[in-house]
């Protein structure tokens, strides 16, 4: 009896961590003293049980810096694992790019398309050989404007005929970036900007989040408006939503209120990306149960093993068993799963216990039934005279 309750209770306690791991936030950063502050920017586990972590490593300004790679230490669960193979700063594999560009008619005011515009040109000036960017414009209606490609010029000649007009579908626009680099491997991130509040999306910025698929990427978010109307007005910069995009993505967001702050903005965005490190290793725990996973990164002193800084993270490698937000939801699931194995079973049952039941004898197959009617008595009837 003892037993029997010692197992339920780490049953219970196992889908309570379950459920704690599930609302953890997928990415965030703890700064120490050391000034460096680690963060965790994509998690790709597409090829799992290979999963492949992409780290920043940024100072108090933001920007990127060196490390020493050996010295990032991976942790699944509460168990270290080696990483099976490293790429430092700069030699992360090729980075492609989705530049989400509000083209909606507000952008026409104090020369923003324009800037927005060069800005772009910019970003697609500093790839390197190997990245690649697509286009995607929203306004009232969203628009593949130019499929993910390495070829500078014709990028560059796109950006040019952008005109702007009609209102702002910005989650919209964000979806079709997603299910677009969903199907990508390596590195890869979505640049949006945008100078007002979403008016005309069918999506939610949550819908957004949840349609990022296994190989993970990152949102960084530009508002490029004023921030101080408030959301009813026509002018009104939701910074809210494009700070939440940023932040469950794994990007960054950043606020313009020029075109030297946005040109800024993009070069730090290009640099950041570009400096990040690839630390791919094998998950200790390899069987695709469908619950959620921790994973930290910390960079940790070599000769003594202090964590100076570190990240933390969750994903989820899928399965046959999904993720359950209640312990409830577990005699359901399992319940279904039962009355689906009978629904899938009857087709193949019913023939076979048919086959068994005795034959009726050929008398009563061939028997007819036959009903006879009889007639009506005759009645006379007798008038008086």
């Amino acid at each position: 009896m003892k037993r029997i309750r010692s197992v339920q209770v780490t049953l219970f306690l196992v889908i309570i961590t379950c459920l704690l791991m599930g609302f953890t936030p997928l990415a965030s950063s703890y700064p120490q003293n050391s000034g460096v502050t680690i963060k965790i920017t994509q998690v790709d586990n597409s090829k799992f049980p290979l999963v492949t972590v992409y780290v920043s490593a940024v100072n108090a300004k933001g920007e990127p810096i060196a490390v020493n790679a050996k010295d990032l230490v991976i942790r699944e669960g509460d168990q270290v694992v080696p990483a099976n193979f490293v790429e430092g700063a700069g030699a992360v594999g090729p980075l492609t790019t989705l530049l989400v560009m509000d083209v909606s008619g507000s952008m026409q005011k104090m020369g923003k398309i324009d800037s927005a515009k060069a800005v772009a040109k910019e970003y697609i000036n500093q790839m390197r050989d190997g990245d690649k960017a697509g286009i995607i414009l929203f306004n009232t209606m969203v628009k593949t404007y130019q499929v993910i490609k390495e070829d500078r010029s014709a990028l560059l000649q796109a950006i040019d005929l952008i005109t702007p007009g009609g209102d702002t579908a910005m989650y919209d626009a964000l979806i079709s970036g997603v299910n677009m680099l969903n199907g990508v491997t390596g590195r890869k991130a979505i640049l949006v900007y945008t100078d007002g509040l979403d008016n005309r999306s069918k999506s939610s910025a949550e819908q957004v989040i949840s349609t990022i698929g296994t190989g993970g990427l990152t949102i960084s978010t530009v508002g490029f408006g004023d921030a101080s109307q408030g959301l009813n007005s026509q002018e009104a910069l939701d910074e809210g939503a494009l700070k939440y995009l940023a932040e469950k993505s794994g990007g960054l967001y950043g606020y313009a209120a020029n075109r030297e702050q946005l040109s800024a903005l993009y070069a730090s965005f290009g640099r950041s990306m570009q400096s990040e490190y690839s630390l791919t290793y094998r998950s200790p725990y390899g069987l695709r149960n469908g619950i959620n996973r921790s994973l930290t990164v910390t960079l940790e002193s070599a000769a003594g093993g202090m964590s100076q800084s570190g990240a933390s993270a969750t994903y989820n490698p899928g399965g046959l068993i999904p993720e359950v937000p209640i312990s409830g939801s577990w005699s359901l699931f399992f319940g279904l799963l039962v009355f689906l194995g009978l629904m899938a079973a009857v087709p193949i049952l019913l023939p076979l216990a048919q086959e068994k039941l005795p034959a009726l004898p050929k008398s009563i197959r061939r028997s007819k039934a036959s009903v006879k009617l009889k007639e009506p008595k005759k009645v006379a009837i007798k008038f008086k005279n």
